[in-house]
């Protein structure tokens, strides 16, 4: 069974896709933004989940969750699941702290993020962007593809990493409000095949999914000139590039 990290996981899919891995038998660390929010958790942490805590739109915060997750042992996947729509946390969340605690863990065997449909109105423009989400309001189609980008991006720079991005839907949760049209009992079932599967399909990297069945991604994302720029832009502003380290902690 695996060990898998899952950001963002007290409600939604990130919940779904706990449960999901707990019922199979799999070893779970599940993250709230604070203690109050762990609370939600409570009968998944009383089932033998593993948990952190921390503010994913804090990077200081975002390393300790790193830290954290470090302390529990090596991950064999993590599922970059935590995400905002609007407000100044978007680029944050959804961009900063995926590429952080990429930076951070003690790199998996697999790595999962979670992109969206509307990464493909996104902008593949990084001049501006305000990272710390103080100045200015992030938008949310950029962020899915800035993160779609480093999904793809990831399965090039470590080649010996699986690195996928999903596309859940359009699904009826917090996020998504009550008139999604899209079927949440599909919404986190990619993220668990990628992160888990054997199967000759989830054994691939690179891609991009929605419902176990690769699409086609936004140009920008495939494009490994922007690919890297995106990598800088990221290494400049938290101060932590992707170097290679090892596999699992030196004692």
């Amino acid at each position: 069974m695996a060990r898998i990290f899952i950001t963002g996981s007290t409600e939604g899919l990130g919940r779904a896709a706990a449960e999901a891995l707990l019922g199979e038998g799999h070893d779970v660390v599940v993250h709230a933004r604070d203690d109050e929010r762990l609370r939600a958790v409570e009968d998944l942490v009383r089932r033998g989940a593993g948990h952190v805590t921390g503010d994913l739109a804090d990077p200081d915060q975002t390393r300790d969750v790193a830290e954290q997750v470090n302390r529990l042992g090596r991950m064999d996947a993590v599922i970059h699941n935590a995400g905002v729509y609007r407000g100044p946390d978007v680029l944050p969340v959804n961009v900063v702290a995926p590429y952080l605690l990429t930076a951070l863990i003690w790199r998996p065997s697999r790595l999962v993020y979670l992109s969206s449909e509307e990464h493909l109105t996104g902008r593949p423009v990084l001049r501006g962007q305000d990272w710390s989400g103080r100045e200015s309001e992030g938008s949310y189609p950029d962020s899915k593809l800035f993160v779609t980008t480093l999904a793809v991006a990831m399965a090039r720079v470590w080649p010996e990493v699986l690195s996928n991005a999903v596309d859940p839907g359009w699904v009826p949760t917090r996020m998504g409000g009550p008139s999604a049209p899209d079927d949440l009992r599909l919404g986190h079932r990619t993220q668990v095949w990628l992160a888990t599967s054997s199967s000759g399909e989830a054994m691939t990297s690179g891609g991009y999914w929605r419902h176990e069945a690769r699409e086609e991604p936004a140009p920008a994302v495939l494009d490994h000139e922007f690919q890297a720029e995106l990598l800088v832009a990221l290494s400049d502003y938290t101060g932590e590039p992707l170097a290679p380290r090892p596999l699992a902690p030196v004692d």
